[in-house]
């Protein structure tokens, strides 16, 4: 028997620890030479914004956490400061992972592949003399320097606008002796300028914003000396809160709460890793910051903003090979959707399959006088998007649309509010789910009447409707007429837009309501399996894993012997591979070049495995705080085809998996017996190649 108890602290890693070991994995992917330069340098700007969100919304919560005394500790027994100690250390070292790889990695790459980041030292005559009159053209007109005594105080700075801190000498027109300055960099301001072609010495020249106003400074502080000119950047607590209890407008409390979110509490600030220290520490004060939120930086302060440049340069062999979506003969050879769907069910796997039977089903159901209602769920939409077009179209021609949209969608606020508004425009209904609970299910009904019969036709899925993550994004979507999910889709709906009590659905396991009770029973039965000698394995695929219920009882099933295989792209919180706890448990992350957001649960069942897909991670917040679906996938075949696309080639990939050990680092798993990527199998099986 285990020394330890399931709810011992030393059975789980720490939630926030291990986000930033994720992205630790992503900015490994910059270091690997076999993968194309350009999508090295995404890599590194994708883990740069997901650090950045980061401290906006996880560091920005413990620390109000510690502002208000908080004692408590989570699963693993850390407090909040012991978090914020943790944090911090690792924080500066990815910091100065991202900025030696960007330096001594990428750079030198791009540069020997005509991919030039001009320094000031570098530039030839004529380059200095375009940037010179760049500057005064287009920069100089839009920036206004401040000079800081009482009547100029440090300006009120957005979250993480580029700004410059200049230390000056000597008196001004007026006679003032002004020794510091503020410079804010306009965000519609590009932070990388390419050269033009008769003053470049390589096919793509480059120069940053900051390289441009540090060489012309002095420009803005006539007469006065500049001796100094250092690159910063705050960031702020982005979380909005909304009271429950007293909002009575979700939309316009929601509103109101938008422009707090540009001047929260800072949080963190960027410095330029030459700035003196005792400036730093001036700084820092300002902002009201310790100096281990202080993350000194050798090079651009967000690097988020070089994701530009792969779509600046025209150079394919450095990018990944373009491909196109797969279609299934029987979906692209349909004219009539609903018949194709009668037939049998219609399994969509993205990004290797298109999305656009997802268009086309609510086209032809706004074209249909037979339809009769179209509801949908709408949490991440994206510009432009055709989805929502197809809403507003059919709206207007008369068929009764509902849309529940999650105005809380965390950085999309904004944007639901104004789709909201569009919608109830074009003469939708517009519900916004429940106040408190995230509607973050996926699912679309279309109810159609057929002789005296009124079918319903579902469509559910793993991730958003969204047409531009559907390219970039992994996710399934089902669609059906199966008489049983359509009323429990209908059911779910009518709690969304009405009151009443929540009934028991028939197939799809619901949150807050179900799933976290069925999923347990589930486990347990593998369990029983187990003991009683038959077949017992799960195989679960998720973003995160960190409910410590849900931990516990994978605990509790590897002690009875059940075989488990979780295939986990972010935070997991379960430790695997420890003695008389979690010997039969094995923890894999897969890093590549589309983003794994699939969620399925496979029960092995003693030979008759329920298999089940998802828009819910194992977290207390969809188990407790969200609608969430999770639905069973019945047809034979389209079971298979999850299995044999969804995860057997992830247990096999030896290119992009990295496995969890007990003390929470991940070790690439390499190839050994030939290479195999998941994803690249994937391409290969499903998509046509451009």
């Amino acid at each position: 028997m285990s020394r330890y108890k399931l709810g011992a602290p030393e059975l789980y890693l720490n939630r926030e620890l291990c986000l930033l070991e994720f992205n630790r994995r992503v900015f490994a992917q910059a270091t690997r030479d076999e993968l194309p330069l350009l999508e090295r340098l995404r890599f590194l700007c994708i883990a740069s914004s997901n650090i950045d969100e980061f401290f906006e919304v996880r560091v920005a919560g413990l620390k109000q956490q510690a502002a208000f005394g908080s004692k408590n500790s989570g699963p693993d027994g850390l407090t909040v400061l012991e978090q914020l100690e943790r944090i911090s250390k690792v924080a500066h070292e990815l910091v100065d992972q991202q900025y030696d790889i960007l330096n001594d990695v990428l750079f030198p790459s791009l540069r020997e592949q005509g991919i030039c980041f001009l320094r000031r030292q570098d530039r030839t005559p004529a380059q200095r003399d375009w940037v010179r009159e760049y500057f005064f053209e287009q920069l100089l007109p839009v920036l206004n320097p401040i000079g800081l005594d009482p009547a100029h105080p440090f300006p009120r700075l957005v979250n993480k606008s580029l700004g410059f801190v200049v230390t000056l000498d000597g008196l001004d027109a007026f006679g003032r002796d002004l020794d510091l300055a503020v410079v804010q960099a306009p965000r519609s301001l590009p932070r990388v300028v390419r050269l033009p072609e008769e003053c470049s010495e390589h096919p793509y020249d480059f120069v940053f914003l900051t390289s441009i106003i540090h060489a012309h400074v002095s420009d803005l502080f006539p007469g006065l000396e500049v001796t100094g000119c250092y690159q910063f950047r705050v960031t702020r607590n982005s979380d909005l809160f909304v009271d429950a209890e007293e909002v009575k407008d979700l939309r316009h409390a929601l509103a109101g709460e938008l422009s707090s979110r540009r001047f929260g509490e800072a949080v963190r600030l960027e410095l330029a890793s030459q700035c003196p220290q005792s400036l730093e520490q001036s700084m820092s004060a300002q902002f009201g910051l310790s100096a281990r939120d202080v993350y000194l930086c050798n090079g651009p302060v967000n690097l988020m903003r070089l994701n530009q440049i792969p779509d600046m340069v025209d150079m394919p062999d450095l990018k990944f090979p373009d491909f196109t979506p797969g279609m299934q003969k029987r979906v692209r050879r349909s004219n009539d959707l609903f018949a194709t769907i009668r037939e049998r069910d219609v399994l969509l796997h993205h990004p290797f399959e298109s999305f656009n039977p997802v268009v086309d089903l609510l086209l032809q159901a706004g074209d249909d006088p037979d339809v009769v209602a179209i509801r949908q769920t709408l949490y991440r939409t994206g510009d432009d998007s055709p989805v929502v077009d197809a809403l507003i179209d059919a709206a207007k021609k008369g068929t009764d649309v509902l849309v529940v949209i999650e105005l809380r969608a965390r950085f999309d606020e904004a944007d639901n509010i104004e789709l909201s508004t569009k919608l109830q425009e074009a003469g939708a209904q517009v519900v916004y789910g429940v106040v408190g609970i995230k509607t973050h299910a996926k699912m679309i009904q279309i109810l159609r009447r057929e002789g005296s019969e009124l079918r319903s036709y579902v469509h559910l899925g793993t991730g958003n409707y969204h047409t531009t993550t559907a390219r970039v994004y992994t996710d399934f979507g089902l669609m059906s007429c199966d008489a049983d999910l359509g009323d429990d889709v209908q059911n779910v709906f009518r709690q969304l837009s009405s009151m009443g009590q929540a009934g028991e659905l028939s197939k799809i396991l619901q949150a807050p309501f179900t799933l976290k009770r069925s999923l347990k029973s589930l486990l347990q039965q593998e369990v029983e399996h187990a003991r009683a000698g038959r077949p017992a394995r799960v195989i679960a695929k998720m973003n995160s894993l960190v409910d410590p219920c849900m931990i516990r009882s994978l605990y509790k099933a590897s002690q009875a012997g059940v075989e488990i295989d979780l295939i986990v792209r972010g935070m997991c919180t379960l430790r695997p591979g420890l003695k008389d706890i979690s010997e039969n448990i094995r923890v894999r992350s897969i890093i590549g070049r589309f983003l794994e957001h699939t969620r399925i649960f496979c029960f092995e069942n003693a030979g008759a495995p329920n298999i089940y897909l998802s828009s819910a991670d194992w977290m207390p917040r969809n188990f407790d705080q969200r609608v969430e679906t999770c639905f069973p996938v019945l047809d034979p075949k389209i079971a298979a085809r999850v299995r044999s696309e969804g995860l057997d080639p992830y247990l096999k990939d030896n290119c992009q998996a990295w496995e969890l050990q007990p003390d929470g680092t991940y070790l690439p798993r390499l190839a050994d017996d030939g290479r195999v990527s998941a994803q690249d199998c994937l391409l290969e099986k499903l998509a046509v190649s451009s």
